[in-house]
């Protein structure tokens, strides 16, 4: 059994599980990628791979990240070749993937499908859309994340495990390459598996809200953007949009317009 998870902190808790229950022995691989951000046209050849990987290095120019689209840490078709690659060695073999109701799941499900395709009947999927669970305080509560939910209670997730559906991996890539052939910068999740794509600048309207009269470091505006705000992303594309709304003149700044920490920003003096 491999279990396939889209977050770092995903694959920890997964690991807590799996530790407490051994009918869910198996690797544990993360597809590393963001698909709700970004360029999708041609995603599966050179020319969509190259063009992704160049926006994101753009993204990450001089921040907190920098070169990491570029880092043999972020491969994921290397890691999807590598999927392949042990099902077609071994017919027993089966995948489980693991999704919230989140859109960086939901798009890292739909762009994994393509992959998977030939063996259908041996990839399942957990997907927990609006399922409640206990939380560390007994408490009953709807988690966005994997790693939201205490490792114990994975042992209840695992019974929701089916079989993807011969329709679904016909209606999916379908739904998934008109997305990508509108290449839109932003992803969102209405609901079940239902995106919807917004402009790049998606985000800004409601970060510029958080930029007030005083100085505030950048990294400031950026978590309580994150804590506060009704549709989040990656603190890595908030700072590509704050330095985007810098370079247009929009706000006051000084310091090293780099990591988030290096520099403030305020709103324009008058």
């Amino acid at each position: 059994m491999i279990h396939v998870v889209f977050n770092e902190a995903d694959v920890n808790v997964l690991k807590e599980a799996i530790a407490l229950d051994e009918s869910l022995q198996g690797e544990v691989v993360q597809i590393k990628d963001d698909y709700a951000v970004g360029p999708l046209n041609n995603i599966y050849v050179g020319e969509g791979i190259a063009e992704r990987r160049q926006w994101w290095n753009d993204v990450l120019a001089g921040g907190d990240y920098e070169r990491k689209a570029d880092s043999d840490e972020i491969d994921d078709y290397k890691t999807a070749a590598e999927l392949v690659g042990t099902l077609r060695r071994d017919e027993n073999e089966i995948i489980w993937i693991w999704a919230a109701q989140n859109k960086h799941d939901v798009c890292g499900y739909y762009w994994l499908l393509n992959y998977m395709k030939e063996f259908q009947g041996r990839v399942f999927i957990l997907y927990l859309n609006n399922l409640p669970f206990i939380n560390e305080k007994g408490g009953v509560f709807y988690p966005n994340w994997l790693h939201e939910i205490p490792a114990k209670e994975f042992l209840k997730a695992k019974k929701l495990a089916r079989e993807i559906t011969l329709s679904e991996f016909e209606v999916d890539p379908d739904e998934w390459t008109k997305i990508c052939n509108e290449n839109k910068g932003v992803r969102l999740l209405e609901g079940g598996k239902k995106l919807t794509q917004e402009d790049y600048d998606f985000y800004d309207a409601e970060l510029k809200k958080f930029i007030t009269v005083d100085w505030q470091k950048a990294s400031k505006i950026i978590h309580q953007y994150l804590a506060k705000a009704k549709h989040t992303t990656g603190d890595a594309y908030l700072l590509w949009r704050l330095k985007t709304m810098i370079a247009m003149g929009m706000f006051d700044v000084q310091g090293k317009i780099e990591n988030m920490k290096d520099f403030e920003i305020k709103t324009k003096a008058i």
